[in-house]
């Protein structure tokens, strides 16, 4: 018997024994395989193997400045991984994103399906059926069949007042300090519940993150940044088995799970025997085919789209306005004379506040110094393979984009693309400025793969600094360590305190 078991313990190692230099085998090939897949393209050394390289930048928490160092150290096209390059340039975004591109989305979108069962309109990677949702989607994004949706958001934005009036304007001299970070994000949670499920959830009227849907998604956020740049994680942890058993649920009593079910809920009544028609986003989602299940997972992905990264952008646009004291002075200025004027109205419109130049310039600036979203978004290259500034890509491999280092192009914006100024919008000639636009717009993607609430963004960038402006005086509190900012592909920003004192004519 204890022969026998020392034979058993023997073949046990020996078969492990196997295993392992199999797969040090194996791992060798194929490290050397890929090495020499893309060798023509400079980049980390370590990532011509592996994706440590990626690992290691994803945990840094601040990726996507590093990933423009890179392109400004070795140019347009650079390896960050085995089977990976990245790029910051204009031209070959447009070139892999256009309408007629042959490039497919690639496994980095795995990352983004939240129910194993459906995929979003981020998420879908087949380009028909992508191609035929969006359509059905665009006339409610769009707003053209969405005749609540300004009305929806001035709501907010009054929402929103009324919130810094109630708990956080200085009396006297009692000041009493508000997280601008926190309260951003609950103005912007609450728009999007509003457009997307006809009524907001209440965080501005509690001041609170309701169904603990913040904290949720910030615990969530580093591993899914983890997981998208890492090809065999994202086949392991979003598979359906995992997914199924650890992904939320729409029976879940907080975090994102618990969306799941309202969003269950609320496309439930829409489609029931006695609903009627709305004249809302969902009603045209409705109204253009797209089906029950398509609604639950489209209006739950517009809250972590539609949120948070345009908190990101009001934060950060905020945070450079108030540390720069010509270009507040100036914008308030510009609010106040057109106010004096009666060219804007209580709230501000969409159509108003693209007339005023500076309020532009402030908005396309405060976009393009910090993108709201740095995901890789990596596309395919088709079969066949491409050929970029005279270098062959073969087929299957991954380019991802740098979105933040192509904010800061020096060759599009200047010399000082790293400094907030947004006197270069007034400054440019037309067709400066109609370059520095359309680039500063590819933070929202472009062409088949462009994003669909681009004008719900803009709707509320064009009227929140106006009416909070137009109100209120912010200044910072502790100017040496203004904010907490993370990035993950999405920014986690809070600490902004900030003392709040009401406008005086």
């Amino acid at each position: 018997m204890a022969l026998s078991n020392f034979t058993s313990y023997l073949n046990a190692g020996s078969t492990l024994l196997y295993v392992s230099f199999a797969f040090i085998i194996y791992y060798a090939v194929s490290s050397i395989i890929a090495y020499g897949r893309l060798r023509d393209f400079p980049g980390p050394l370590i990532g011509r193997f592996s994706y440590l390289w990626l690992i290691r930048n994803a945990c840094s928490g601040r990726p996507a400045e590093h990933f423009t160092n890179l392109n400004r150290k070795h140019g347009s096209l650079v390896r960050i991984g085995p089977n990976d390059l990245v790029t910051d340039d204009p031209e070959i975004l447009r070139r892999m994103n256009a309408a007629r591109s042959t490039y497919g989305r690639s496994s980095w979108y795995d990352t983004t399906k939240l129910n194993p069962h459906e995929d979003s309109l981020f998420s879908l990677r087949d380009t028909g059926a992508h191609d035929k949702l969006k359509a059905k989607c665009a006339a409610g994004y769009a707003g053209k069949e969405n005749l609540a949706l300004e009305d929806g958001i001035n709501s907010q934005v009054a929402g929103f007042v009324d919130l810094i009036r109630r708990k956080y304007v200085t009396i006297d001299d009692e000041v009493r300090p508000m997280d601008l970070g926190k309260t951003t994000q609950y103005f912007t949670l609450d728009v999007i519940t509003r457009v997307a499920y006809g009524k907001e959830f209440g965080y501005l009227a509690t001041d609170s993150d309701v169904h603990d849907y913040i904290s949720t998604t910030e615990a969530a956020i580093p591993l899914l940044q983890l997981c998208s740049e890492v090809p065999w994680l994202a086949n392991f942890m979003f598979s359906k088995p995992i997914l199924g058993a650890v992904g939320p649920k729409h029976t879940d009593k907080s975090g994102l799970g618990k969306l799941m079910g309202v969003a269950k809920e609320v496309v439930g009544r829409r489609f029931g025997t006695d609903a009627k028609e709305e004249p809302d986003m969902l009603g045209a989602f409705i109204r253009h085919g797209v089906s029950q299940s398509e609604c639950e997972t489209e209006v739950l992905f517009q809250i972590i789209a539609g949120s948070d990264t345009t908190a990101t952008a009001i934060r950060t646009t905020f945070l450079y306005l108030i540390t720069s004291p010509r270009a507040y002075h100036t914008l308030k200025t510009e609010i106040i004379t057109a106010v004096t004027q009666g060219r804007i109205s209580s709230p501000i419109t969409y159509e108003e506040g693209k007339a005023m130049p500076y309020l532009q310039a402030i908005i396309y600036e405060g976009l393009r110094m910090c993108a709201p979203f740095t995901g890789l978004c990596a596309k395919e290259v088709p079969v066949g393979g491409d050929t970029i500034d005279g270098h062959f890509i073969p087929s299957g491999t991954r380019i991802a984009q740098n979105v933040w280092g192509t904010l800061r192009r020096i060759d599009v914006f200047g010399k000082d693309a790293d400094l907030f100024r947004p006197e270069r919008w007034i400054e440019a000639d037309a067709a400066t400025k109609d370059k520095m636009q359309k680039t500063t717009e590819l933070a929202f993607g472009y062409g088949r793969w462009g994003c669909a609430g681009k004008n719900v963004a803009f709707l509320e960038l064009n009227k929140v600094f106006v009416e909070l402006l137009r109100n209120f005086e912010f200044q910072i509190l502790d100017p040496a360590k203004p904010w907490h900012s993370v990035n993950h592909n999405l920014f986690m920003q809070d600490n902004f305190w900030v003392r709040v004192t009401e406008h005086k004519d």
